[in-house]
């Protein structure tokens, strides 16, 4: 069995008050951790692989293609492949949740 705990792994992303940590990454998929200090952005960009947002705490708004949408925990979201995706967390507490890709790109 093995296991770790968020926090304790190293960032792939610390800018602009979004912080990203790979919690997951095997041939078959990718999973990472992402927290948005209140008012961080993530921009819009793309993935050549499809998306899963699932919302652990907070309520960020989702932007995928022309769609912008804010979710509350334990929802899950939908992003397809090279659609430009983003995440903003207009509140103003953080928002976590975790970024799953499938196959890892």
């Amino acid at each position: 069995m093995e296991s770790r705990f968020w926090k304790d792994l190293p960032l792939v992303r610390d800018k602009d008050g979004v912080r990203g940590t790979k919690i997951y990454s095997q041939p078959e998929g990718e999973i990472v951790h992402m927290y948005l200090e209140p008012g961080a952005k993530l921009p819009l960009h793309n993935t050549p692989v499809n998306v899963a947002f699932y919302i652990l705490e907070g309520n960020p708004t989702i932007i995928i293609g022309d769609d912008e949408q804010s979710f509350a925990p334990d929802t899950i979201i939908d992003s397809p492949k090279n659609i430009p995706h983003g995440i903003i967390n207009n509140s103003d507490k953080p928002a976590r949740l975790l970024v799953i890709k499938m196959p890892k790109p």
